[in-house]
């Protein structure tokens, strides 16, 4: 099943919000979002005015994206580790802190360059945490089918009020002053908090213990680096992310440079962006029905490519405000897009870590670009600057026919239903190694679909953290076969088989069924004992029969 079909047939934009926990958490994250982009509106010009340096002005984005970029990945594997909820409550109240912190500074007139940065990576200290484990909330609090809704609800969500709150920030900073913005923003920012604070939602329960930080984060890792479909995913949106965030982290110098204008000019702008966001936002499953994923993603980076020319070119409010709202359009039709592939694609059990990798690089691609595109522009002008990043996303548009992304296949979002193997040990969580053998008697004119099958289970079982896979034959016996693996512990062997998804287990049955033998393949269960005297003595084999 394609994404665009569960799109388009799946539920309206509007039908998350019949959920109580869901509609509280959305509607005072917008709130939070447009206070934070009033106080970014109010950044972004104050490091204009005080700092002389080009790069100053485009580390502003740099601040708040570097931490997701550094914190990311162990913030994905606490949430898939512990609570979601508390995860989200650490980052919001984080975020709150340094909009706080900020207000009180500039109360007391103790705004500086480096101040203003540190309170960013602050704040982007708390975005790492909570965004991930917000978005894989959505699968705890909403059913599978309004997943594509949720995330589309929640990326129009925040262009809404991108198309209000850079005018509503600049009109704050016009009339009343830096400060007032920063109050502003402070209060909003504790809207979220609150919300989270108020609801609870049931979460699918892991029947074994939680995962020790660094061994989550190994297995995300892992999952991720076999998943051709999410890698590639990753890699495009990076890519991406490093070209055009040059719209956003010049789009200050654009006002003050090119337009000679002031905060009204920069808040209608960054107006124009949302509103075009927004309305692709609104459209979304319009277009997806309309025109393939491949061929979307390619115009929406034409589209943010235009938008970089057009800046360069331009010394028009309306025609860049115009092209603004072409570039936005494009900037929410392919975040949209991979957000909900790699929410879809990725089980519940990891999908906290994919989408923290995924927001790792992307993270990272607009840092990197932030700085790229700050240097170019001081080092030889602000239109060179848009025009490199207008090629870079060129570029970026044609790297679908390179890396590829299959929509087509769906992942199971669930682990194992069947119980674990019985064993005749006592086994304590760490003992191990542990070692499977499955055995399989194949007739010769059945090889090519057993090959096929195995290639499949063995991508399944090294994902969900198999070792040393082995599929050998037997020279006397040409017909025999036997599969292998290894688990380092008892407890990683039970993590393997809670981990497999339903499909997996269907290739279980698949190669059951070429099985030549009216009883099921056996599968063996061993623990690997030294010889070393000084260690325990060794305990037998323990076998156990499955299908």
């Amino acid at each position: 099943m394609q994404i665009e079909d569960v799109t388009a047939r799946g539920p309206t934009t509007l039908d998350p919000l019949r959920s109580i926990a869901f509609r509280s958490i959305w509607s005072s994250t917008q709130v939070a979002n447009l206070g934070w982009l009033v106080q970014t509106v109010a950044i972004s010009w104050l490091m204009a005015t005080i700092s002389a340096s080009d790069l100053m002005v485009a580390l502003v984005q740099a601040s708040t994206t570097l931490p997701a970029f550094i914190l990311s990945i162990p913030a994905g594997a606490i949430a898939d580790t512990y609570s979601r909820r508390l995860v989200m409550i650490t980052g919001l109240s984080l975020i709150a802190l340094a909009s706080i912190v900020l207000a009180i500074a500039a109360a007391f007139g103790f705004v500086s360059p480096w101040l203003i940065l540190g309170l960013g990576f602050i704040a982007g200290c708390g975005f790492a945490l909570n965004d991930p484990a917000w978005h894989a909330s959505v699968g705890d609090i909403l059913d599978k089918r309004d997943i594509p809704a949720a995330v589309t609800l929640m990326s129009v969500g925040y262009n809404m009020t991108r198309s209000v709150g850079p005018a509503l920030g600049g009109a704050i900073l016009a009339f009343l002053g830096p400060l007032a913005a920063f109050l502003f923003a402070a209060c909003s920012n504790l809207a979220p908090l609150g919300a989270v604070l108020r609801n609870k939602w049931h979460v699918r329960k892991s029947p074994l213990p939680a995962e020790r930080i660094s061994t989550a984060i190994h297995d995300g890792m892992r999952f991720t680096a076999l998943s051709s479909d999410i890698r590639a995913a990753i890699i495009r949106a990076a890519l991406f992310g490093l070209a055009a965030i040059a719209i956003l982290a010049l789009l200050p110098l654009v006002a003050l440079d090119r337009l000679a204008g002031g905060p009204i000019i920069y808040g209608i702008l960054f107006a124009g962006f949302g509103t075009g966001a927004c309305i692709a936002g609104l459209n979304n499953r319009l277009l997806r029905r309309l025109i393939p994923q491949e061929w979307l993603m390619a115009i929406a980076s034409i589209a943010c490519a235009f938008c970089c020319i057009s800046l360069a070119l331009t010394s028009s409010v309306p025609l860049a405000t115009l092209a603004l709202v072409i570039g936005g359009a494009g900037w929410v039709i392919t975040w949209t897009g991979f957000d909900v592939w790699v929410q879809l694609a990725s089980p519940r059990w990891v999908v906290g870590r994919t989408l923290s990798i995924y927001y790792a690089f992307l993270s990272g691609g607009m840092a990197a670009g932030s700085w790229i595109w700050g240097t170019v522009a001081q080092t030889y002008s602000l239109a060179s600057s848009l025009e490199l990043a207008a090629a870079a996303l060129l570029l970026v548009a044609a790297s679908g026919f390179v890396l590829p992304v299959h929509l087509a296949a769906e992942a199971d979002q669930q682990g194992s239903v069947y119980p674990a193997p019985a064993v005749a040990l006592d086994l304590k969580p760490r003992s191990g190694p542990i070692a499977a053998r499955t055995e399989y008697a194949i007739d010769d004119s059945d090889l090519d679909i057993f090959l096929d099958h195995m290639r499949t289970r063995r991508y399944a079982l090294a994902r969900a953290g198999a070792r040393d896979w082995t599929l050998q034959r037997n020279l006397r016996k040409p017909s025999r076969w036997t599969e292998t693996f290894r688990t380092p512990t008892w407890m990683d062997f039970l993590r393997l088989h809670h981990r497999l998804s339903p499909s997996d287990q269907e290739v279980v049955q698949l190669l059951a069924a070429l099985h030549m033998s009216d009883k099921p393949p056996e599968t063996d269960l061993v623990i690997e004992r030294t010889t070393d005297a000084r260690r325990t003595r060794s305990q037998p084999v323990a076998r156990v029969s499955r299908p």
